[in-house]
């Protein structure tokens, strides 16, 4: 297999399944690309690909809610997104020029981590248990919640599901809305690196954009499965010891200088 086209597989599936979890996708994929060594010019194109496959899983398998009007759920989305999106604009630039390496990436793995098992260790009443009982203000909690998702390895799935949680949301609930939430800020997101990186897009590279985005695809819409019965009945600890034992590898690897994270 062509050597883009395998990194593209793997790539995809890195993001599909670390997208909607509370692992960071993000951070996935600066440490996978990097070990890769996936660099080519249209890579930020590339990325946009596959996280536009992860956003179409949430769309195809929430259809019904996305297609039919309605007008409280688009309201509290468009409430939620705002912040982030505010922030990413003022402060995008200095993120990736500081924090988007493999050591803050771990770093910000473990700090999520020990937030996470924070959060589980109190008593949850949630007082919101479906994402139609929602308030405009619920909704603007989430969506500052998501500004800690601009840090790499920080997790947009973590921030919202456990500041949710935080919040009063149920867990089912706080799992619903982000991944309803994903929608407009992938969407964003998506728009808005298309254009900057307008230049980079080649018909040579249709082929590994399309690799990426479908399997990006298949394997978030059965992460999203997966994960709305893994929550009915399971806390997110295991998540949380997963971030914690993959930063401290990481770190570790890069301190003894078992790994050549370049991108450092």
């Amino acid at each position: 297999m062509d050597p883009s086209l395998l990194s593209a597989l793997v790539l995809g599936l890195v993001e599909g399944l670390t997208e909607f979890l509370p692992v960071s996708s993000t951070g996935h994929l600066i440490l996978a690309g990097d070990l890769l060594d996936f660099d080519p010019p249209s890579r930020d194109v590339f990325y946009i690909a596959i996280q536009t496959g992860a956003m179409l899983a949430v769309v195809w398998e929430y259809r019904a809610r996305f297609f039919r009007v309605d007008p409280q759920l688009w309201r509290n989305l468009i409430i939620a997104f705002l912040p982030a999106a505010v922030l990413g604009l003022l402060l995008g630039g200095l993120i990736k020029t500081y924090l988007f390496k493999p050591v803050p990436v771990a770093l910000a793995f473990i700090i999520g981590g020990v937030i996470i098992l924070f959060v589980e260790r109190r008593e949850h009443l949630p007082r919101v248990e479906t994402t139609t009982a929602m308030t405009w203000l619920d909704a603007l909690k989430v969506g500052f919640a998501q500004c800690f998702a601009l840090i790499p390895g920080t997790s947009r799935s973590g921030a919202t599901i456990i500041g949710g949680m935080l919040f009063g949301l149920s867990r089912r609930t706080a799992t619903e809305f982000s991944f309803f939430l994903a929608v407009p800020t992938l969407i964003a997101a998506g728009a808005y690196d298309s254009w900057k990186n307008r230049r980079l897009f080649s018909a040579e590279d249709i082929g590994m954009w399309a690799v990426g985005l479908v399997v990006s695809f298949v394997s978030a819409f059965l992460v999203i499965r997966w994960l709305i019965r893994y929550v009915a009945t399971h806390d997110f600890r295991p998540f949380a010891w997963y971030r914690i034992a993959f930063g401290v590898v990481v770190l570790m690897t890069a301190y003894f200088g078992w790994v050549d994270w370049t991108a450092d």
